[in-house]
């Protein structure tokens, strides 16, 4: 069964030039005939709409909705587009500075088209960005090196799903470029983000195995395992290690040591703080001794996060405390899934 999630993983430009050519149909009818003119601006909205569901990497889409916010002559509707296209290019705080005080009628249209210059959705776009500084190409003034886009990955917020596809997509061009180092940096730093982003995690897993960082691969493949149960890739990770090990006298392995599963998980939760919500609540004890229940700190911790809707940091420290059998802890990072 496809989810979702998994849907908006893999976007359909078949479906979006389709639902955008509709939109634009109805605005040409709109225009045509004023009598009718708010039925079809209200079916070209629609379609716009369902144009960006299907696929919100296309610019074009985005395009055309804003358009038809002018026509309509909805600034506080092209305000919304705006701040959710910068939801997606990670909520830059230049980006959203942009947006105090601003004509959206006047310049709204203008302030898409630099943001997508800037920030194209495309990845073979934006990798021609960080190529042509590389080759001092000065064809476009937002030509950026990868030590300022790994320097920017560090202040954004990739906990929008879709703001996580757009730059997984930009850090695998970094990897097939061969900078693997920092495509695994970068890479953790979104999975910090959103750790349910299995495919992510795959990629990592091979990654790593490929480097001979068995450790690494397997808590990567663990993670993958621990989302998408039916996707047995630790299991088969297993396999394959102890087939190469056929015939010989090393003591099959088995999996990291807690010490390392331990670091790798605090690692990971230490990356998800920095864009924490839970702001700590100093809770008045009272002096009733004989109603205290012996309360794991962990658990109380978790509730703090829960409710906080700090997921990203409740999930890793769950896992962590899954991986050192406090077996208590499996139904809360079930439900930490579920909310994920």
């Amino acid at each position: 069964m496809v989810d979702s999630q998994d849907l908006l993983q893999h976007p359909r430009r078949n479906l979006g030039n389709r639902y955008r050519s509709s939109a634009q149909k109805f605005a040409n009818l709109a225009q045509k005939d004023p009598t009718r003119a708010k039925e079809n601006y209200a079916w070209a909205e629609q379609n716009a709409r369902q144009a960006i569901l299907h696929d919100f990497t296309d610019e074009r889409n985005w395009r055309c909705l804003a358009e038809l916010k002018v026509a309509n002559q909805d600034g506080d509707g092209l305000h919304a587009v705006l701040e959710d296209v910068f939801s997606i290019l990670g909520r830059d705080p230049e980006h959203l500075e942009q947006l105090k005080g601003v004509d959206f009628l006047a310049v709204g249209r203008e302030l898409l088209e630099a943001a997508f210059a800037r920030d194209p959705l495309d990845p073979d776009s934006w990798w021609k960005l960080i190529s042509q500084h590389e080759t001092n190409d000065k064809t476009s003034p937002f030509t950026i090196t990868l030590t300022e886009f790994s320097e920017r990955c560090k202040r954004l917020d990739f906990r929008d799903q879709r703001a996580n596809i757009v730059f997984g997509r930009r850090i695998e061009r970094i990897r097939l470029s061969g900078k693997e180092n920092l495509f695994i940096e970068l890479a953790r730093h979104l999975l910090a983000h959103r750790p349910n982003n299995h495919e992510l995690w795959m990629e990592m897993g091979r990654l790593h195995e490929r480097r001979e960082e068995i450790d690494d691969a397997w808590s990567c493949y663990d993670h993958v395992q621990q989302l998408r149960p039916h996707l047995d890739v630790r299991d088969q990770f297993l396999s394959r290690l102890k087939g190469n090990m056929d015939g010989a006298e090393e003591t099959p392995w088995s999996g990291p040591s807690v010490t390392h599963r331990n670091a790798f998980l605090e690692s990971m939760e230490a990356l998800t703080k920095r864009v924490s919500n839970t702001v700590e609540v100093q809770v008045e004890v009272k002096e009733e001794k004989e109603t205290i229940i012996d309360i794991h700190p962990d658990k109380v911790r978790l509730d703090e996060l829960m409710d906080g809707g700090d997921l990203q940091q409740a999930f890793f420290l769950a896992r962590r405390l899954v991986a050192n059998g406090e077996e208590w802890a499996e139904n809360i990072l079930e439900d930490i899934q579920k909310k994920m």
